[in-house]
């Protein structure tokens, strides 16, 4: 970890102009942490002992949002970089648990970074003056470790969208959380029934999506379970079957981890069981689950609807768990037609959820189990690769070409071309202009 941070000009320039009006201003926040763990940040938020209407008198020549002015925060437009910058501040009370009533500025840097949330994001710096480290952020950092500023159980009283925040950022930076720290997450977790599902959700889709979130979500199973309470039943539900090492919920966060980060195939990982305990019986051959991917996408659908998810993600999810359990032959006739039904995009999810449901089964058959997944998959890829026709849109003739041959508009259009579309991918028809045309006119012959 390195003590010298480069800004990027437009930044330095905004902390140039503060400065020589006689302010002091620093970087601060995320964007430090960042910098200091060798990353690139995405936004550089400044901070300032200049109030608000002061801030704006330095830049003339700049284009200024007022951002949230009662709050303290102007955004400066320089070289097309937008950059926020806050005064420093005192928050009064957060009597709504999220936000504070009021603010007060204050002339001190150390005031305002004692009301950050955690550590390693209450640290600021400047070029000349070099790190503000008044919390111990750097060595938390330097230890992997999310820590509250000050006492945990105010900092989450405050706002309580930081419980989640904290589970983030443990996931997305592979980090532990601090004990007491942790304890006060487990302790006040019902202050999340506070927050808006839209927060909840945007801070679930990073978390899903970190290197960590199965210790995470092993750790802070409680939490998890307070805002999708209909995945509780998973945990320690023994699947007492001879193809499953783990519970029901152990296995999930085991497959979610072997799925790749993206949202929709980490959702679908851990939602893609939620119907097995209840769908449960057992006989002399062990436990079964006999429809529970219907019942798991009726789960899947309350639980991610209760969060308003965008309607492509709860669509292409809710596919995903329908059928995670596809049984695969191992052809490429039965790729082409799963390409065919579900689309190529859904295809190639599908194989992905399929290899992280076997990576997470029993370990005496796992081997040989991940090694099919990933001959499906190297077939798909070849498939695409190859460009191998496989839905109606890679056909080499379109709907007004048969109508030029003479079939009826309507209906007998789309019939005609799903009637190609099956001769060309069970091999009987080549993909061309020609061939497909002169089968069209035999068909309504």
């Amino acid at each position: 970890m390195t003590l010298h941070i480069s800004p990027p000009v437009p930044v330095c320039t905004a902390l140039n102009a503060l400065t020589a009006a006689g302010y002091s201003a620093y970087i601060v926040g995320g964007c430090v942490r960042d910098a200091l763990l060798g990353k690139s940040p995405h936004d550089w938020d400044c901070t300032t002992s200049a109030r608000p209407e002061q801030v704006k008198a330095c830049f003339p020549h700049h284009h200024v949002i007022e951002t949230g002015m009662q709050h303290g925060t102007v955004t400066v437009v320089i070289d097309k970089m937008p950059i926020e910058i806050t005064t420093y501040r005192i928050d009064g009370t957060y009597a709504d648990h999220r936000r504070p009533d009021s603010v007060t500025f204050t002339d001190r840097l150390e005031d305002d970074l004692s009301r950050r949330d955690f550590t390693v994001n209450a640290m600021a710096y400047h070029p000349e003056r070099g790190l503000i480290d008044c919390f111990s952020g750097e060595a938390d950092l330097a230890a992997h470790v999310i820590r509250c500023v000050g006492d945990p159980a105010a900092r989450f009283d405050e706002d309580g969208l930081r419980i989640l925040r904290a589970m983030r950022f443990a996931s997305v930076l592979d980090f532990a959380i601090a004990p007491e720290t942790a304890q006060a997450i487990h302790n006040q977790k019902e202050l999340l029934h506070a927050i808006s599902v839209e927060r909840i959700y945007a801070e679930l889709n990073k978390l899903l999506c970190g290197a960590g979130a199965e210790r995470v979500l092993t750790e802070f199973s409680d939490v998890l379970f307070t805002v999708l309470p209909e995945l509780a039943p998973m945990l320690h539900f023994d699947q007492r079957n001879p193809h499953h090492d783990y519970d029901v919920y152990t296995h999930t966060l085991k497959a979610l981890s072997a799925i790749p980060p993206e949202p929709v195939l980490r959702w679908a990982a851990l939602l893609h069981d939620t119907g097995k305990p209840h769908t449960f019986t057992e006989d002399e051959r062990g436990g079964h689950f006999y429809g529970h991917a219907a019942v798991s996408t009726e789960i899947a659908e309350r639980s991610l609807r209760s969060l308003k998810p965008d309607r492509k993600t709860l669509d292409r999810v809710l596919l995903l768990v329908e059928q995670h359990d596809y049984v695969f032959n191992g052809t490429e006739k039965q790729l082409k037609k799963v390409v065919r039904k579900f689309g190529e995009e859904a295809a190639m999810q599908l194989l992905l959820l399929h290899k992280a449901d076997v990576t997470a089964q029993a370990a005496c058959h796992r081997e040989e189990r991940i090694a099919e997944s990933d001959m499906l998959i190297g077939m798909l890829e070849k498939l695409f690769a190859e460009n191998t026709c496989m839905t109606v849109k890679q056909l080499a003739v379109r709907g007004d070409d048969l109508l030029a041959a003479g079939v009826p508009r309507g209906r007998k259009i789309g019939e005609t071309l799903e009637y190609l579309l099956d001769a060309v991918t069970e091999g009987r028809l080549e993909n061309t202009r020609k061939a497909l045309l002169a089968e069209a006119a035999n068909h309504q012959a």
